[in-house]
């Protein structure tokens, strides 16, 4: 005879089960890597990204420890070895990833204050130059980012080659890699390079915006600059936003969990969130590996390009 109570201490077995199932992956990776690229100085990316990281520990039950990368080839790297579990990609990083075998799957990007979930990569020169466009700048010095950077580097490039110079190297009279969008800004307000690649969402979300608001960049004098001691030159078309991506091999699990604690961030820690942009974009967008196919092809003709100086 089947009674109240047997149905209900069936059902508890049930959620039981199920929640043990579910915690599984837990006892597996007790502690997790999540890396992030260095798009500014270290003190400043882990101001940043450590609330957000401790509000994924306390949402995933694990502990989630923070990995600044050196470079953008150290995170492609660290999760091909898989010790990177979760990753904050540029696109045309996540791209390289992807193309040279790392097992990595996109689950989310950024959604900007606009609603959109792109950017730019644009030149900027100093106000006070006479610099109004790149065909003004040969023999000039420019600063890129880093060689898998997408709006520092990889762009920057293809745009170039539209405007009928495929040879940057050879174009301007030095090029100049700064390791983050910071430094090659830097190296423009110090006049270390006469125009600088960087990205660009709006004139509030920005490399620049975020260095301003820190008094970073400053006149010879000692004073801040401003924003309109800046002049953008060139702007690309709209770019995807980086992703945000797993290391394939983590269990279903543990994937569904990272991207729903992503998705409720802003819900359920929003000073965290807001901390990531300063505030300057609206949540996470699911995404799937897929949506960067775009951005590989894009890396395929910047490769293309530099064979063919190299032969």
């Amino acid at each position: 005879m089947i009674t109240r109570r047997l149905i209900l201490a069936g059902a508890a077995a049930l959620a039981f089960t199920a929640s043990a199932s579910a915690d599984d992956w837990k006892a597996k990776y007790p502690e997790l890597t999540f890396a992030v690229v260095p798009a500014e100085n270290a003190s400043g990316v882990t101001e940043r990204w450590a609330p957000f990281v401790n509000y994924l520990s306390k949402e995933l039950g694990v502990k989630v420890t923070l990995r600044i990368a050196n470079d953008y080839a150290a995170v492609i790297e660290g999760q091909r070895a898989g010790n990177i579990h979760i990753a904050s990609y540029g696109s045309a990083s996540f791209a390289r990833a992807r193309l040279t075998g790392v097992k990595s799957d996109a689950f989310a990007n950024d959604i900007n204050a606009d609603g959109s979930t792109g950017y730019y990569s644009v030149f900027f020169v100093k106000a006070s130059s006479a610099y109004k466009s790149v065909d003004q700048l040969k023999g000039k010095n420019l600063g890129l980012v880093d060689p898998n950077s997408t709006s520092g580097n990889n762009v920057p490039r293809f745009e170039l080659d539209k405007m009928g110079i495929p040879d940057a190297d050879g174009y301007f009279g030095k090029v100049v890699f700064t390791g983050s969008h910071e430094n090659a800004m830097l190296a423009l307000s110090q006049g270390t390079v006469d125009v600088a690649a960087n990205q660009w969402t709006s004139d509030d979300d920005s490399t620049l915006a975020q260095m301003l608001t820190k008094g970073m960049l400053k006149n010879a004098d000692g004073s801040a600059m401003k924003k309109d001691d800046f002049r953008i030159i060139h702007k690309s078309a709209p770019i995807i936003n980086g992703p945000y991506a797993y290391n394939s091999d983590l269990p279903e699990d543990a994937k569904a969990a990272i991207a729903k604690a992503f998705f409720d961030a802003p819900a359920k820690d929003k000073a965290a969130f807001d901390r990531l942009s300063d505030g300057q974009k609206k949540g996470f967008h699911p995404a799937t590996t897929k949506d960067w196919d775009g951005t590989i092809e894009l890396i395929k003709f910047v490769d293309a390009l530099r064979k063919k100086k190299a032969s």
